[in-house]
């Protein structure tokens, strides 16, 4: 049984199109979503129609949060005031634009999907803000697994997908009690755990304009990582038209994250 994986569609109608064709004729059995079905992009209800008219499982990504609690939600740090004004604007526009009825469904997703052995989730089983990034040391990563209790957990949010085994090992607990001497020691042993991350189907940042997702066999345990060419430029001439920041067209024609360094390493987003 084959089962397609997709995240950070963003609003981006053409290539959620394009995504949805090539599972198709690879033949999946089910699809599974790990949200941000809206945010930066110019097509916000027509992705959450789309989600909803084909039934396709959905967590909750951090701008679907942000969307149903509002501004105060949003637990990020920009790299810039200029790269948060610019999310604010992008906020507010699809703010405006959400229907009453997607708002409801956006605020209805669960954080996290659990089927047999398989976590799916948006940053993190902890928090739909949380990287998994491919540099976090192995027992942070293999703790994510863990809580989850699944063998394999699929996240996006970074944009850049990838696939990291984690290999068996021996985690090693130590608890000491100021009313007892002893020290109390507890080993737990655990097998092959992986983490996928999905990739971005409507905002890539790996660095080309092409969207991705996986594919992955739960028979064979293969994972396969897909990229999806599709007509880009419509959805940047999407995001002029409609008034979004002209940035988000640049960044979505070279499949990168752009952003001012802030002055102040320090700054925090203060939505």
């Amino acid at each position: 049984m084959k089962i397609a994986v997709i995240s950070c569609l963003h609003g981006n109608l053409p290539a959620f199109e394009a995504v949805l064709k090539d599972i198709d004729e690879n033949q999946c059995d089910s699809i599974y979503s790990l949200g941000d079905l809206v945010g930066y992009g110019p097509h916000p209800n027509e992705i959450v129609d789309k989600i909803r008219e084909l039934q396709i499982p959905s967590v909750q990504g951090c701008w679907d949060e942000d969307i149903v609690e509002g501004l105060n939600a949003c637990e990020c740090s920009y790299p810039s005031l200029l790269a948060e004004k610019r999310g604010i604007i992008a906020h507010e526009w699809t703010n405006q634009q959400i229907t009453p009825e997607n708002r409801q469904f956006l605020a209805e997703l669960p954080h996290t999907l659990k089927v047999d052995n398989l976590c799916f989730a948006h940053g993190s089983p902890q928090s739909n803000h949380e990287y998994i990034l491919p540099e976090m040391d192995a027992f942070t990563a293999l703790e994510r697994v863990l809580s989850a209790n699944a063998d394999v957990l699929f996240c996006g949010h970074t944009h850049i997908p990838y696939v990291r085994n984690l290999t068996e090992g021996i985690l090693q607990v130590k608890i000491e009690q100021p009313t007892i001497e002893s020290t109390l020691e507890r080993q737990f042993h655990s097998p092959l755990k992986r983490i996928v991350n999905v990739g971005s189907v409507g905002e890539p940042r790996h660095g080309r304009p092409n969207a991705t997702y996986v594919i992955y066999d739960k028979e064979t345990e293969e994972v396969i990582l897909r990229e999806v060419e599709y007509d880009y430029q419509s959805t940047c001439r999407d995001i002029i038209e409609k008034g979004l920041p002209p940035i988000f067209a640049w960044r979505l024609s070279r499949g990168l994250e752009f952003a001012e360094k802030a002055e102040d390493a320090t700054h925090v987003c203060q939505r």
